[in-house]
């Protein structure tokens, strides 16, 4: 008989359950100190200040640059910006996303090798945008760490059409599509920074699978030998 008691997240690695929840945790904090119940006035500009301080920013790196000074508080901001977003939508799409994705990854990929394609991802994706574009706009957001997510699913769907003997390059269609639709709206609004850095975490996840994920670098040094 089914226990209609048992939570639905008991279906879901703890660490995919835990990285939603500091992400949405943050949002709903946002939220509340907008609508007035966290940090009196202050509130309502805790979102604007937490990009100023955690969002990756073209103008920073470029002074970093410039003056050859990179002070771990600025560095941090490659790993600090997939925490922020910059509404609930923005947030609740990573999470719906990290859910979905990372229930299957992380069946697969031990708990260090999904905050590994999370993380790694993210940060090449926001290397990624500040070193290709020139953009005026504050990266925040998880979204290339979810691409990444995305480049580890392609990694497993392409292994299993290869023991298959079926088509591999089914496996990109998922990127394919969301590609497609995120170079559309880049159109609309005249804004590629966020496609090449979710493009960069896709690329850098999938490449990663071959190191991190189960029997990845013996497969890897397998496939070097074969060539």
């Amino acid at each position: 008989m089914e226990d209609h008691n048992v939570s639905p997240f008991n279906a879901l690695p703890p660490v995919v359950v835990a990285l939603a929840v500091v992400i949405f945790g943050l949002e709903l904090m946002f939220q509340a100190a907008t609508a007035g119940f966290l940090g009196g006035q202050g509130g309502v500009g805790w979102r604007l200040a937490a990009m100023e301080d955690f969002a990756v920013l073209d103008q920073v790196w470029t002074w970093m640059v410039t003056n050859g000074i990179y002070p771990a508080e600025q560095l941090l901001r490659f790993v600090t910006y997939p925490l922020i977003h910059g509404s609930f939508v923005h947030a609740a799409f990573v999470v719906v996303f990290i859910l979905a994705l990372g229930k299957m990854v992380a069946e697969v990929y031990s708990t260090l090798a999904f905050l590994a394609v999370f993380w790694v991802s993210a940060v090449a994706g926001a290397l990624g945008f500040v070193l290709i574009m020139d953009s005026p706009f504050p990266l925040v957001g998880g979204y290339p760490g979810v691409y990444g997510l995305i480049g580890a699913f392609t990694f497993l769907m392409w292994m299993r059409a290869e023991a298959q003997g079926s088509g591999q390059m089914r496996a990109f269609g998922l990127i394919g599509a969301l590609l497609a639709i995120q170079l559309l709206f880049a159109l609309i609004n005249g804004e590629f920074g966020t496609v090449v850095a979710d493009f960069t975490g896709f690329v850098t996840g999938l490449l990663l699978s071959f190191v991190v994920s189960p029997g990845g670098w013996a497969r890897l040094l397998t496939r070097m030998r074969q060539r």
